[in-house]
């Protein structure tokens, strides 16, 4: 019975381990480990993530930002919509509540935005700013400004910009009542 550096029991580790892990558990210690074709497909398809771009040319996504007075969501799709790149908020970034929202909450995640869409060789985006909007504030909360410049100060072409927080045209009564919300 061999003692690994943690006082654990080797023998124990590696029975509960999937094969995978032992696998990768084999290759890091500089053992050969005959892979299947499947997982050579794998491992070369996340070498090659996003399209294949010449030089000096653009690909486009779709960033929305969402910003609200209690968080900032940063979200990119493709153009169409339909595929997700990365999704951040400034909630995954600080650990405090009321940081949530906050330009520096908002600047780590659009960084953590720009280092995935560098990896997907994204290089432009096309900006989409929303507020709560409807009955709620129509502007933008603290975060959205600051997620946007830290996207071009990085690295991003930027396309078009848009606000598109959804303005009633008509209804239903806002929230506070008659003498509005008393602090």
């Amino acid at each position: 019975q061999t003692q690994s550096t943690w006082g654990i029991k080797v023998q124990e580790e590696t029975a509960n381990m999937s094969k995978k892990a032992k696998k990768e558990v084999a290759t890091e210690e500089g053992g050969e480990v005959k892979l299947s074709k499947a997982e050579k497909a794998e491992r070369e398809l996340k070498a090659n993530l996003g399209p294949s771009l010449a030089p000096n040319e653009t690909f486009f996504g779709v960033c929305h930002i969402l910003a609200t007075y209690n968080d900032t969501f940063i979200h990119v799709t493709d153009i169409t919509g339909r595929e997700t790149y990365i999704r951040v908020t400034g909630g995954m970034k600080v650990k405090a509540d009321r940081e949530e929202s906050s330009p520096y909450a908002a600047m780590l995640a659009a960084m953590d935005v720009v280092n995935r869409l560098k990896e997907l060789k994204v290089n432009a985006l096309h900006i989409k700013i929303r507020a709560r909007g409807g009955t709620d504030s129509k502007t933008p909360g603290p975060g959205a400004q600051v997620a946007l410049r830290t996207l071009a100060r990085f690295g991003m072409k930027i396309g078009r910009i848009e606000d598109v927080t959804p303005y009633p045209t008509d209804s239903t009564r806002r929230g506070g009542g008659r003498r509005g919300r008393r602090l």
